[in-house]
């Protein structure tokens, strides 16, 4: 019991740390903003300078005397993350130093990313992960500027081998599990320009790569919820096939078609995103899948291949609709199998929950009779009371 007391405190030290410091180096920044405009030039320069040198001396006391402590380690290297924030933007401020949103947070990023690796602090590498999406979004959005954020994202990845391969229970850890995804969801957008369609197969593959890596080694032991990687990769291909089980986007494609040559699509930047994420997602399928039968490939994992065929049918032949409806129904019910055969009702459930979102997506499709719609939600909610009570009842009788 003593290690685990000894644990919590630890990180209660740690949190608070990191907070404290943050509010002080927020509290600093509010009192110089407030006497902002009677200091003279010198004044500003110097203050804006200060939390900056009180960062890194800081930094250095604690690499030199408390190495050993984390909670030092991550109060100080996140002060100091702010205060260089604090000082780029004062000093441009002062010196009416022209720049956008992106080249602020790209700068402040680069000099931060030093701190990761100095100070192994992971509240900064999840500030850092924070800010690379910021500025690929303020980049990316609405202009066609070029975003170097893989390249900023590829900085921090020998950090989150380090921390996957020493502190792989840490909640630091499971935090970077849960952003690094999101970050990749989030920024994926950013490559849409002329076709948007093709976003679709992007970001399919993008999905089913993430389910895929949360399926591997390094991540697959831990618990369901701390694997960032398989639930937003699942609920990822689960919403968007919910999404394009109705027929507007169908309709769309089939008129675009007449607008897009199959030349021009090749050139398009979607095209080669989609093209590099499916053919990552495809060689970790391939990979995963060499040694187990087929029987053991989960329905999730190739959806984003089967996609590929609905979306190419899809420029011709209204029959597209009706199978991506058939894809959710295969997964449900492969999932609702899963769950019974591992003796699981969490799995049981969102088969169960896959099934019933299509159905209420249905419900909201106006082509079908009102009868229909409620025998369809009645049989979904006797399936769920069944589905349950026989998993339940199985269990009693195994116990």
């Amino acid at each position: 019991g003593k290690n685990k007391e000894n644990n919590s405190s630890n990180r209660l030290f740690i949190i608070f740390g990191v907070l404290g410091a943050t509010l002080v180096g927020l509290g600093i920044i509010l009192i110089i903003g407030h006497n902002w405009d009677n200091l003279s030039r010198i004044s500003k320069t110097v203050f804006s300078f200060l939390p900056l040198i009180i960062g890194q001396i800081l930094c250095a006391f604690t690499l030199i005397k408390k190495s050993k402590s984390i909670a030092w380690r991550e109060s100080t290297a996140a002060f100091l993350f702010f205060a260089v924030g604090a000082s780029i933007s004062l000093v441009s401020q002062i010196y009416n130093i022209d720049g956008n949103l992106s080249s602020f947070l790209l700068t402040w990023m680069l000099l931060c990313v030093p701190l990761v690796y100095i100070m192994r602090s992971s509240f900064v590498s999840l500030l850092y992960l924070v800010g690379i999406t910021a500025y690929a979004c303020e980049t990316g959005y609405g202009s066609s500027a070029y975003s170097y954020y893989f390249l900023l994202l590829l900085i921090l990845i020998p950090f989150y081998y380090y921390l996957c391969q020493n502190k792989s229970k840490n909640n630091s850890t499971i935090f970077h599990h849960w952003f690094i995804p999101l970050s990749l969801v989030i920024t994926l957008g950013i490559y849409a320009e002329q076709t948007y369609e093709l976003m679709f197969v992007a970001y399919f593959s993008l999905f089913g790569l993430l389910y895929l890596i949360g399926n591997t080694q390094f991540i697959k032991d831990q618990k369901v919820i701390n694997n960032g990687y398989k639930v937003i990769g699942f609920l990822g291909i689960i919403s968007l096939l919910l999404g394009l089980s109705f027929d507007w986007f169908w309709e769309e494609l089939r008129y675009s078609y007449i607008d897009h040559t199959f030349n021009d699509i090749l050139r398009t930047p979607e095209f080669l995103i989609s093209a590099i994420l499916f053919i990552s997602a495809l060689a970790l399928l391939i990979y995963q899948q060499k040694d187990k039968s087929i029987k053991e490939i989960n329905p999730i994992s190739i959806i984003f291949i089967v996609f590929i065929f609905i979306f190419i049918l899809g420029f011709f032949s209204p029959l597209s609709v009706l199978l991506i409806n058939l894809a959710v129904i295969v997964v449900g019910i492969l999932t609702i199998r899963e769950g019974a055969q591992k003796n699981h009702l969490g799995i049981l459930n969102v088969g169960l929950l896959t099934l019933t979102a299509l159905i209420t997506c249905r419900f909201f499709d106006f082509d079908l009779s009102f009868v229909f719609r409620g025998i369809l939600f009645i049989t979904a909610g006797i399936g769920f009371f069944a589905a349950n009570y026989w998993l339940l009842q199985k269990r009693k009788n195994n116990a």
